[in-house]
């Protein structure tokens, strides 16, 4: 199998939701992108008489990336026809029994965005293989520089989105406020972008969402809350909120600025990515590596940080830990070597569900 294009992703979903009625839920998410795609996320669960917690995982945000796609829609099928007919899963050497489907399937409830930015997917199918960002003309001001299209969804995310001010003037954030960056240009103002705002819509949708993942590539990492500088569990007073701390953010191991986390959150991230690590290590050996967005490089407006600021800025909201996959070594690897990097991240995701318990 080829890497799917738009049209596939979405009939693959639907499929899917048409196949396994009692245990899927198939959710239009409300707003079109700009060249006018609905998108589709993909509910998986045991039916269960109360609200159950929530593991909500997205794909496809980053144009280039096409393999995230495919790796969410893989463990969708798999999970699927493992609990309809009483199996267990093996990936390699990463093997998962059937009380273990049937366990987590009864437990949590799965949300899968595969495809958040599918006008983005298809012009890098079809046009410019390395494109990264959505397909939103408004902000090119004119310019026929195509550069001057489009936005970074993940940098479009309500958090410390004015990085100018948030952070050291000496920092290197990831991110650019100018329309024409190919790479990072953040948008206009924070959720500016139906897609983003489709994810937003997801959480608001699942209240009960306690783990987030967002499946990029590439570096083979699972990074963890925050991105925007070292992690500190002692002073909860040294927060993104707290305007004291503008200019001061970004650089790393100084003592002007680290970022708040509780140790517990602190604890639980580390395992959960490390659990993710073994997943994937156990299929074929492997090496991802545990770590905060932050020792990637310092970023703002990522989905995985916004995800996990909101009951800070919302004490009403629950607490969602944020995570990155960083998948393989190249943006589109030759195919043969995709299937492998699906079964890798699939069980490494599989062992990431299992480990909230």
């Amino acid at each position: 199998m080829p890497y799917l294009n738009t049209t596939e992703v979405e009939s693959a979903l639907a499929a899917l939701a048409t196949a396994y009625p009692g245990t899927t839920r198939l959710l239009t998410l409300p707003d079109p992108s700009f060249e006018g795609r609905t998108a589709h996320a993909l509910q998986i669960g045991a039916p269960a008489p109360v609200p159950k917690d929530c593991v909500m995982m997205i794909g496809g945000v980053h144009a280039r990336e096409w393999g995230s796609c495919e790796i969410l829609v893989h463990l969708a099928a798999d999970l699927l026809e493992a609990q309809r007919d009483g199996t267990g899963l093996t990936y390699g050497g990463t093997a998962f029994t059937a009380a273990q489907v049937r366990a987590l399937l009864g437990r949590v409830d799965l949300v899968l965005f595969p495809l958040v930015n599918p006008d983005g997917r298809r012009y890098s199918q079809t046009a410019d293989p390395m494109w990264r960002k959505n397909r939103n003309p408004a902000n090119a001001g004119g310019s026929t520089n195509p550069d001057c299209v489009g936005v970074d969804l993940n940098r479009n995310y309500d958090f410390l989105f004015d990085f100018a001010t948030a952070f050291a003037p000496t920092a290197t954030p990831q991110v650019s406020a100018d329309p024409c960056d190919q790479q990072v240009y953040e948008g206009p103002s924070a959720f500016s972008e139906p897609e983003t705002r489709n994810v937003r819509w997801l959480l608001e949708q699942f209240p009960r969402t306690r783990w987030f993942v967002d499946v990029h590539s590439y570096s083979q990492d699972m990074l963890y809350n925050w991105g925007d500088d070292d992690n500190q569990s002692v002073d909860p007073a040294m927060n993104f909120r707290n305007s004291h701390y503008d200019g001061k953010r970004g650089l790393p191991g100084d003592v002007a600025y680290a970022e708040y986390i509780p140790k517990t959150d602190a604890d639980t991230a580390v395992l959960l990515a490390e659990a993710f690590c073994q997943g994937v290590n156990g299929v074929r050996g492997l090496a991802y590596r545990p770590m905060t967005g932050f020792h990637l490089y310092p970023t703002s407006g990522t989905s995985d940080d916004y995800v996990y600021s909101r009951h800070y800025v919302d004490p009403d909201l629950g607490s969602v830990l944020g995570f990155t996959v960083e998948w393989g070594t190249a943006f589109h690897p030759p195919w043969a070597e995709m299937e492998k990097i699906v079964l890798d991240v699939d069980a490494g995701l599989l062992k990431f569900c299992l480990a909230t318990a």
